[in-house]
């Protein structure tokens, strides 16, 4: 089967797929049907766009079977009011119920994520999810160890980023690395892929946007991540693929309490051209 064929019984020649195309991989002309260029194989980013705006499924590309792709459910569309507040209920959270989060809602959260938009529909993300309590520990106890070198080697960096605060609060017992979450979830693909660190942070804010929808609550881990990057003793305990980097990771769990209210936030800066 060729990449893209065109069902001449059923196409209305409205150029639509030729026109969303973002690589102009598709000639038309007006009154013909539309038609792969010679080079639609080898360009391809298999992006989807030419199978999902043809309103009579006439476009048919190999690698998009029609029976994969569902139809988008009007009644499910958000108004601008849903979304705005929607967005803006989303909250950092950092104190979790003491309860495991099911290995199935961790997977539809990953699911959902792989939609977020990639550079050139790379979709390099890969996941590696820890929800195993005393690894965590394990892991936070890591990062502390990694905060004490930061003190010692880059005291300046490390007091401006309250390390020091943050090591005495472990010390005395209070998880505030991973702050007591069920799961972490780790982003992470190859280091020579430039588009990578867009790549796995979008996907973690989607990601993070469907726990809310799903009674989940998310939080960046930061620390965890900086270690995660620099810090031999805490690469070795991940265990990455070889030639891999952690390009973002976030906690998640259900929150322990419920927020009733939209806090503002600074105004927008705003420059006009």
């Amino acid at each position: 089967m060729d990449l893209i064929t065109v069902n001449k019984q059923t196409c209305t020649k409205d150029g639509l797929c030729a026109a969303v195309c973002p690589i102009n991989l598709i000639d038309f002309k007006q009154g013909e049907y539309p038609a792969p260029i010679a080079e639609a194989e080898e360009l391809c980013i298999t992006c989807g766009h030419c199978v999902a705006v043809c309103s009579t499924e006439s476009l048919l590309h190999r690698d998009i079977p029609l029976t994969d792709c569902s139809d988008i459910k009007k009644e499910f569309l958000a108004s601008a009011e849903q979304c705005e507040q929607f967005l803006r209920q989303r909250r950092s959270i950092r104190v979790y119920q003491d309860k495991p989060v099911p290995r199935e809602r961790l997977i539809k959260l990953i699911d959902i994520a792989r939609y977020a938009p990639s550079g050139h529909n790379s979709q390099s993300a890969e996941w590696l999810v820890i929800n195993n309590r005393e690894e965590l520990h394990k892991l936070a106890g890591i990062v502390a160890d990694w905060m004490r070198w930061m003190l010692t080697n880059m005291k300046e960096f490390a007091l401006s980023m309250h390390m020091d605060r943050t090591l005495a609060r472990w010390e005395q017992g209070h998880d505030v690395i991973l702050r007591g979450a069920p799961a972490v979830i780790i982003a992470h693909a190859a280091k020579s892929d430039r588009l990578a660190p867009s790549t796995c942070t979008i996907a973690l804010t989607y990601l993070e946007l469907a726990a809310t929808s799903m009674g989940l609550g998310g939080c960046w881990a930061g620390y965890f991540n900086a270690a995660a990057t620099t810090f031999p003793p805490m690469m070795a305990a991940l265990a990455l693929p070889e030639g891999h980097q952690c390009f973002g990771a976030m906690m998640a769990g259900f929150s322990k309490y419920q927020y009733k209210r939209l806090p503002p936030r600074k105004p927008p800066v705003i420059t006009w051209r």
